[in-house]
């Protein structure tokens, strides 16, 4: 998605099958969406449909088809034009435009819903690859001290800091970059991670360091297949399992550093 949105999509649907991609045509580069079909050729074949649509108001349409999602009966996690009746503990308002994280995927999904198993209050947290910042946003919900928050594309900066807006958590610091281009003077309590495997697999070395001996460190992005192969990343880094979840063969682990 990332890269093709280089090539001029700016806006994302994941299905059963993969996912749509729309742009306007004027703006869009069909030689380098080429360029990335062949170059993932040799991974997995990818089957691309290309196909025109009607003006009509995107807004509306879209408003039709996505409903609210709610965690373990504690939290709502919404958007603005939603009408709700029931209450819920915790109650987040998404507008996500380009950037990933509105609680429908497994992953954002199971983040949330594992953060609500931990104590926040009065910590100090690290988002690292924040998205539209719903986990900053349930972290600060929680009672966090502090959230620091990045991601590597400016749309997500934008998204994020307007979501935080929104949600009235002004303990959020959203910044543009990885987790290489930053310094803290203090180890964090909690750092939460819903990016991929790979990036997940460099990173686990650099999270232990930013982390407090017995601080938590939540991650998703991944199937249940790769578990093995975080777990045992983890655990050379002084990393200890204690809880593991798992939605739609979409998984999530939370570690305590040991040390």
């Amino acid at each position: 998605m990332a890269e093709i949105a280089e090539a001029g999509f700016d806006t994302f649907l994941e299905t059963e099958k993969g996912f749509e991609a729309y742009a306007e045509e004027k703006k869009t580069n069909l030689a380098e969406v080429e360029e990335i079909k062949q170059k993932y050729q040799h991974v997995q074949p990818l089957i691309f449909f290309l196909d025109k649509v009607h003006k009509q108001n995107w807004n509306k349409e879209w408003e039709k088809n996505v409903e609210p999602v709610i965690v373990d009966d504690q939290c709502l996690i919404r958007a603005e034009f939603h009408k709700i009746e029931k209450h819920y503990p915790y109650e987040i308002v998404i507008t996500p435009k380009m950037s990933f994280g509105t609680g429908h995927h497994q992953t954002t999904y199971l983040m949330v819903k594992n953060q609500l198993h931990f104590d926040h209050q009065d910590k100090l947290v690290m988002d690292a690859g924040c998205g539209t910042a719903i986990l900053s946003i349930m972290a600060s919900k929680l009672g966090a001290r502090m959230i620091d928050s990045f991601d590597i594309d400016e749309w997500s900066i934008e998204n994020g800091k307007e979501n935080a807006e929104k949600n009235r958590c002004a303990n959020i610091e959203i910044r543009q970059g990885t987790i290489r281009d930053f310094s803290w003077p203090d180890p964090f309590d909690i750092i939460l991670a819903n990016i991929n495997k790979n990036v997940l697999l460099d990173e686990i070395k650099l999270y232990s360091k930013h982390l407090k001996t017995k601080g938590i460190l939540l991650l998703s992005g991944f199937y249940e297949k790769d578990i093995p192969d975080l777990k045992r990343e983890a655990k050379r880094q002084s990393l200890d399992l204690l809880r593991k979840d798992e939605k739609e063969q979409w998984a999530c682990l939370t570690f305590q550093k040991v040390r």
